[in-house]
């Protein structure tokens, strides 16, 4: 009689065994496109067994294990890093772009054509009011397209400056959830699938803005480090990034009316150098690197200043160099360009002609020796493919100055687009193998589930006939 009992027994447990192993089957299968989900499996252990001495054997249920693979997690982070630095470059490199206009067709390099071209008439016809009034309008419009191609830079520099504050926001936001998730972790939550698959998610989602760096505790709590360096998450505790412009004091700024510069503080420790991936990796560099080169900073003038400020000096020492007539005395010329003397960074967006001069105040003669009734206009016309360095920036004509500054925008968005288009591979190759590593795949409990069914009503059958052997014992032994 104990025989049967302890058969009863060992059956029944092995039957509350495999509904363990079906319910997380069941399980994997409703979450195998949650977010951040790993594979659970419910591993099994034998019973001792040994008849002699009474050990029936059987089977029980052990713990349930993670095929969650941190190496693998690592990687799919580090890709998602990447690919948010080239995501986010190739968004502010289009806008970049799209300030310099490279057709010819409109901007500052068409309104310089038309220029040139007015310096040009004028020259063959030095006292023509009609000539002169078209350098004035042409001038007016060189002016306006430098005004025009610095306010379009200005706003992007404006745009990613409201980026950086939303990144940063979205950066302690995230960090806020995973300490909350932390601390759930720490209360007992080890061995929920359910709340590490939201730490994962959270995490991933927290790399494409930030280069983050996750290590495990002995709690199973998580401390989070920005680019393996400045703690983001310690346990339960949070450090909030902050954001801010100003101008940095070290090295000294030889440009004190410059923009100053984007500013990532972690308390009060400034930790922008470390920022150099992720969305807001990108977005530092744009703002600190990419603009001011051509806007200007605490430390330069920037390209599209310094082409405005020369032009229009070499345009003004030229005109201001010869003679509107060769009267007794000659009446000098005047200049025709004005704009902010007391700040290099706001030349190109202040840069206009001086309202008070007309065209009969342009001077076309240059006095020499010998004088030349239309030295002035010549070589003012000469400009648009000067022979000699007075008329050239950086050994280049203002045309292809400009079309520098134009091709390093389209070269960096050519760079971002085909680092976009590699990182896409990249990180779905690192999903994929995640996804074989850690990933629920539902052949694979389409066949456990029919495995443990079988076993599960194969032990049925089993109780049930033990349950009736053991009736018609009982029934055999009332009735002798």
């Amino acid at each position: 009689m104990s025989g049967l009992l302890s058969s009863l027994a060992s059956a029944g447990g092995a039957l509350e065994a495999y509904s363990r192993v079906l319910e997380v089957t069941q399980n994997n299968v409703a979450n195998a496109n949650t977010p951040g989900y790993a594979k659970q499996t419910q591993t099994l252990e034998a019973l001792p067994f040994d008849p002699a001495s009474g050990l029936v054997g059987g089977v029980t249920a052990g713990e349930v294990v993670s095929a969650r693979d941190q190496y693998s997690e690592q990687a799919v982070r580090s890709a998602t890093t990447a690919l948010g630095t080239a995501n986010q470059n190739v968004q502010t490199l289009t806008a970049l772009q799209s300030a310099f206009d490279v057709t010819g067709n409109s901007g500052l390099p068409y309104a310089l054509n038309n220029l040139f071209q007015s310096f040009s008439a004028w020259a063959q016809s030095p006292t023509g009011t009609v000539e002169r009034q078209s350098v004035l309008e042409q001038a007016s419009a060189v002016a306006s397209a430098f005004q025009q191609t610095a306010g379009q830079l200005a706003q992007v520099r404006q745009d990613t400056e409201t980026q950086l504050q939303q990144t940063v926001d979205t950066v302690n936001q995230l960090t806020g959830q995973l300490a909350g998730l932390n601390q759930q972790v720490a209360d007992g939550g080890q061995n929920d699938a359910g709340l590490d698959a939201q730490v994962n998610s959270t995490l991933e989602q927290l790399s494409q803005y930030v280069d983050v760096t996750v290590s495990r505790q002995s709690d199973g709590s998580m401390t989070v480090l920005l680019d393996g360096q400045t703690p983001l998450l310690l346990g339960g505790s949070q450090y909030k990034l902050t954001y801010q412009l100003a101008t940095p004091e070290d090295p000294p700024p030889n440009n004190p009316g410059g923009p100053p510069s984007a500013s990532i503080l972690s308390g009060n420790t400034d930790v922008t150098s470390q920022i150099t991936a992720g969305t807001l990796g990108a977005l530092l560099d744009l703002r600190n690197r990419v603009i001011p080169s051509y806007l200007g900073d605490a430390y330069q003038a920037g390209d599209l200043n310094t082409m405005a400020k020369q032009f229009a000096d070499c345009v003004n020492q030229a005109l201001t160099s010869g003679n509107i007539d060769d009267g007794s005395p000659p009446q000098a010329g005047v200049a025709l360009f004005s704009y902010d003397t007391s700040n290099d960074t706001d030349v190109a967006q202040s840069m206009a002609v001086d309202p008070t001069v007309t065209a009969d105040q342009l001077a076309a003669i240059d006095p020499g020796p010998p004088e030349v009734d239309n030295g002035i206009a010549l070589r003012l016309s000469s400009l648009a493919d000067p022979q000699s360095s007075d008329g050239e920036i950086q050994n280049m004509s203002y045309s292809e100055f400009y079309g520098q500054m134009a091709a390093r925008a389209g070269d960096a968005l050519n760079t971002a687009t085909a680092s976009q288009q590699a990182q896409q591979s990249a990180v779905a190759q690192a999903q994929s193998l995640r996804q074989q590593t850690s990933g629920v795949s539902l052949d694979e409990e389409a066949m456990t589930l029919v495995q443990f069914q079988q076993a599960y009503e194969a032990n049925s059958r089993l109780v049930t006939i033990l349950d009736q052997l053991t009736e018609d014992t009982i029934a055999m032994l009332l009735t002798t």
